[in-house]
């Protein structure tokens, strides 16, 4: 019987049940069946990916070979403890497919750097790499993705059109190590828009003539409405019975109860100035302006968050229990008794967004976040925590074997050991040193030339670059681009060529790591493009001399770029002769 390596609540296409990871396969059994209804053998995890960290839901995906959809988990315990399976699952998934990448079939060795063009695409094996795909979207989706970002990004677009259109390198090359701006507008899109937090307010506008008007849209009225659900009660029972809607809403935003509604102290003074209006001042209330609110409170406030936690403390001297203190002015909720019904305006408001938010499921049903049997759970700031593992950089050593041996042969043959020193000794010549000196900092002197020199450094920097800015470019337009495009061009073949010889840490997003052949293959393909890019530094400098351009000010400008390149060919070279890199 296999044994169980892992094991974590969670639903699969929104049906809870059990996933478990055992030494054979990954499956999971829905609650109250007996036989599971997803089997995974270890042969068949192809790839891995990940919800961000700080979602809403914490998911896992399993992409299996010749199978891109695979199956979606989502773990169902509160979310500290979800990402901690999570993170266990998606542990013990990342070393069964590094297992299963590495024992893929090698491909004949990689072509020459000594590419004759950077058109030609040296191929792929056939398990190349597949674009990065944003957990639960399709290939249609994620193709709106990347068009999203290419249009938000101009510059970038122009190099998807330079590289990618132009043939010199795949789609997928060009994605790969950009997939945080796929996840981010992803991330963005997902992200559900609340109510906004303004309260009602409508703001007359004055017009010609002095009028003053205000503009109603049903968005307006729509907010009316859910904010002061007497105006709602005011138009159902009004409206057309009694009113027409034109004749509503102008005698309402001339009416008392208006100006009630108003978020401002002034609108209670304005309420003296206003006429009387025999339907709308039926729905008038009396302001809320007493010690205690009108509305009270019925759920239990969480000890944490509750101002009222400390109100016995306040109690007026009375027959026992008492506790001989009287309310004073800090437990009043304002000094000025005309901003008690603002103030409590605002956390009416407050609330009905929060429970907007929060849906229309009851409090007593609502997840709860913290361990209810650990209350200073409630207090721990999550995002203060750092949960991600530094999988570190392997090093990669030419002859191990012999290092260790050396290390060995030293240790044999008698190294000196570090000398013991004498603590008292050390503490008396320290003593020694110091019993001529004297306190006498007013005869310290501090020669300027060190000083000056500094300044008149900084002096000239900033000279130098103020100089440079105010130089009229005279460099023609078309061959100002061309240089552009070069070297932004030579700059992604460069990155692409980096990420194959030394792939960045592991991300936490996806787990689609390329097989040493795949990175052999790519690096080739990519040096074979930078080794060009000298003779298109050299046709460059041709054209700025057919314009009557200084060619050393496009070598110069160039210049950092032909040296990243040649050291880019010369590593490739050291690696391929098997050399130390």
């Amino acid at each position: 019987m296999a044994s169980l390596v892992c094991t974590a609540r969670a639903s699969y296409k929104k049906t809870p049940g059990v996933l478990e990871l055992t030494d054979e396969h990954l499956q999971w059994t829905p609650h109250g069946k007996p036989a599971p209804a997803v089997c995974v053998p270890y042969a068949q995890a192809a790839s891995l990916f990940c919800s961000k960290e700080g979602a809403a839901q914490v998911r896992l995906k399993l992409g299996l070979l010749r199978d891109d959809v695979g199956h979606n988990f989502t773990f169902t315990a509160p979310p500290p403890v979800a990402y901690n399976e999570r993170e266990r699952f998606k542990k013990e998934l990342t070393t069964i497919i590094s297992r299963n990448r590495a024992q893929e079939p090698v491909p004949p060795n990689p072509v020459s750097s000594n590419a004759p063009t950077p058109r030609p695409i040296v191929p792929l094996p056939t398990s190349r790499r597949t674009t990065p795909v944003i957990t639960g979207n399709d290939p249609a989706s994620d193709f709106r993705l990347r068009k999203i970002v290419l249009v938000a990004n101009p510059d970038l677009a122009q190099l998807h059109r330079d590289l990618v259109i132009a043939g010199q390198i795949t789609e997928e090359e060009f994605w790969d190590g950009r997939e945080h701006l796929l996840l981010a507008q992803a991330t963005a899109e997902a992200q559900k828009k609340g109510k906004s937090g303004q309260l009602v307010d409508p703001r007359p506008e004055a017009v010609e003539g002095g009028e003053i008007k205000i503009r109603i849209t049903p968005q307006l009225v729509h907010d009316i409405f859910d904010e002061y659900p007497v105006v709602a009660k005011a138009y159902s029972e009004n409206v057309p019975s009694k009113l027409t809607e034109e004749s509503f809403w102008k005698r309402y935003f001339q009416s008392k109860l208006f100006n009630a509604h108003r978020a401002s102290i002034r609108s209670t003074a304005a309420q003296h100035v206003v006429k009387d209006d025999p339907i709308f001042d039926k729905y008038l209330e009396k302001e809320d302006d007493g010690l205690e609110p009108r509305r009270q409170r019925n759920e239990a406030v969480d000890i944490f968050v509750d101002l009222a936690a400390t109100s016995e403390d306040h109690e007026p001297v009375a027959p026992p229990p008492d506790t001989g203190n009287e309310r004073d002015i800090t437990m009043q909720a304002g000094r000025q008794k005309g901003a008690l019904p603002l103030i409590r305006k605002f956390n009416e408001h407050s609330e009905r967004l929060l429970n907007s938010a929060l849906g229309a499921t009851p409090a007593s049903k609502r997840r709860r976040l913290d361990n209810p049997e650990d209350e200073y759970a409630q207090i721990e700031l999550q995002d203060l925590r750092d949960h991600k593992e530094d999988t570190g950089i392997a090093l990669e050593m030419q002859d191990s074997q012999r290092y260790f041996e050396g290390r060995g042969t030293g240790a044999l043959a008698g190294v000196a050991t570090p000398k013991v020193l004498d603590i008292p000794a050390v503490f008396q010549e320290a003593k020694t040193n110091v019993a001529g000196w004297k306190r006498d900092l007013s005869q310290l002197k501090q020669e300027r030339k060190a000083g000056d020199a500094a300044l008149l450094s900084m002096t000239q920097n900033i000279s130098a670059r103020l100089e440079v800015r105010s130089r009229k470019n005279d460099i023609p337009d078309g061959l100002f681009r061309q240089m552009t495009t070069c070297q932004t061009a030579a700059n992604e073949f460069l990155r692409q060529f980096w990420s194959a010889m030394y792939p960045p840490p592991m991300d936490v997003q996806t787990v689609n790591m390329a097989t040493p052949a795949q990175r052999a293959t790519k690096a080739a393909k990519m040096i074979g493009y930078i080794a060009k890019t000298r003779e298109k530094v050299e046709a460059l400098v041709n054209i700025a001399k057919t314009h009557g351009v200084d060619p050393t000010r496009v070598e110069t400008a160039l210049k950092p770029v032909l040296t990243a390149v040649e050291q880019a060919i010369a590593f490739h070279q050291r690696k391929m002769t098997g050399g130390r890199p």
